[in-house]
């Protein structure tokens, strides 16, 4: 079993690859991307300037100048091949750091200019290969990379934005300068937000705590009380508790959270005021003693909590009964009872261990409640959660931000999945996990 358990472990990375490249070239490949977006904000503006005049497209795209096509491709790191972004993405490449770009005029061999991050003056030499020099000592400086960009790949990139021929001749190389370092996935970090500008670290760690609130108490709200009340109602059939609980178990079932959330919204906190409108914490939160603070945060999460519990209850709830209700009606049961064993003990030692079997099987689904959220719980409440968040990043096509969350949720969702195999073994003394 611990080698099955291994081999489970050791295929989360490769899994997590493949999870992450198809997002990644479905983000790059996709239509309307950054670049799309700012070239069409500047096709605008230059509209505006010339007084709102009436100009074909072709016009208008012939009104940039291929350095400003190229300039836009390398501010959103579009000036690579997306399996090679990928790659540095990953952090198996180093990326292009402090990077920028100078013109060689046709038929220069080296230039010299300001390198501002040295801040000194270098040469760039072309041959053999393109390097710099520094002035003071007439050495290379090995640290700093250079790519160059011929006539022919700038007329390349510029009719793929614009589908317009440039005439190479009057077009003149460039020099990418650049710093390359190691800084992906496998170096601990997840980039910067395109639309935000801040490392997507922070921001999923800004929201760690309100996910392991709602995730952690949901998660032992809906356990605690769907499984006991499963073995109730199990027990109790066609009674009037199990009949009156299933009413409003279903009752809750069928009212959309979003729905339950604007009704609290209104009775609960604008008409009686009992609770807090919005918000995950209370502005003077900080200046809270320990006990205000656990009231301050069960004051703002009682109405959420609400809505994510509601239609959370039937699922558990109805498996725990049936399961247990089979089991209650197996031989196995019957020959116990037969040989003088009690009702009780037949029940929860024999029947109701079998009958948590596929709960087992589904706990570690759960553990993704931790980095989920509800893009309309908390649009209501006005919660800065996880599902806002992931709809924001895809709205705007924030790549890095997307990404970063589909990162953590896949990875958590791959653990979960072995962590339900290992709950499987550990309830069911049969199962034996055996790698072939």
């Amino acid at each position: 079993m611990n080698s099955y358990f291994a081999r489970r472990i050791l295929l989360v990375p490769l899994t997590l690859f493949g999870i992450t490249l198809f997002v990644f070239m479905l983000l790059r490949l996709s239509p309307g991307g950054p670049v799309e977006r700012d070239l069409q904000r500047m096709l605008a503006s230059t509209d505006e300037s010339s007084g709102g005049s009436s100009s074909s497209l072709e016009e208008e795209q012939l009104s940039l100048s291929p350095v400003e096509i190229l300039e836009l491709e390398e501010k959103h790191r579009r000036d690579k091949h997306p399996l090679r972004a990928y790659i540095e993405w990953l952090g198996f490449l180093p990326k292009d750091f402090n990077r920028f770009s100078v013109s060689i005029p046709q038929n220069s061999k080296e230039i010299s200019f300001y390198l501002a991050s040295l801040k000194k003056e270098v040469i760039l030499k072309l041959s053999p290969k393109p390097h710099l020099i520094d002035i003071d000592n007439a050495e290379k400086i090995l640290s700093w990379k250079v790519r160059l960009q011929t006539p022919e790949i700038i007329e390349k990139r510029w009719y793929k934005r614009t589908g317009n021929p440039i005439d190479k001749s009057i077009v003149d190389s460039r020099a990418v300068i650049y710093l390359p370092k190691f800084d992906g996935l496998l170096q601990g970090n997840l980039g910067y937000s395109e639309k935000y500008g801040d490392p997507v670290w922070n921001m999923i760690l800004d929201r760690i705590p309100i996910s392991l609130f709602y995730g952690g108490v949901s998660l032992f709200l809906i356990y605690s009380i769907c499984i006991p009340l499963g073995v109730i109602k199990a027990i109790k059939h066609k009674t009037w508790i199990d009949n009156t609980s299933s009413f409003l178990i279903f009752a809750g079932y069928a009212i959309p959270n979003y729905v339950l959330g604007s009704l609290l919204l209104v009775y609960l906190g604008a008409q009686l005021d009992w609770f807090p409108l919005q918000g995950f914490v209370s502005e003077n939160f900080a200046d809270l003693s320990l006990f205000g603070k656990i009231f301050d945060l069960f004051h703002h999460g009682f109405m959420p909590l609400m809505c994510y519990l509601v239609g959370s209850f039937a699922f558990l709830t109805f498996m725990v009964k049936n399961n247990l209700m089979d089991n209650l009606s197996a031989d196995y049961v019957r020959t116990a009872m037969a040989k003088g064993a009690s009702y009780n003990r037949t029940v929860f030692k024999h029947a109701l261990r079998n009958s948590l079997i596929p709960v087992a099987a589904t706990f570690g689904e759960s553990i993704t409640i931790f980095i989920g959220g509800s893009l309309l719980i908390e649009k209501i409440f006005d919660i800065n959660g996880f599902g806002l968040l992931n709809f924001n990043a895809i709205l705007e096509r924030d790549e890095s931000l997307v990404l970063g969350i589909l990162t953590v949720s896949a990875f958590l969702m791959l653990i979960g999945n072995i962590l339900s195999d290992f709950c499987v073994a550990l309830v069911d003394p049969r199962v034996k996990y055996k790698s072939k």
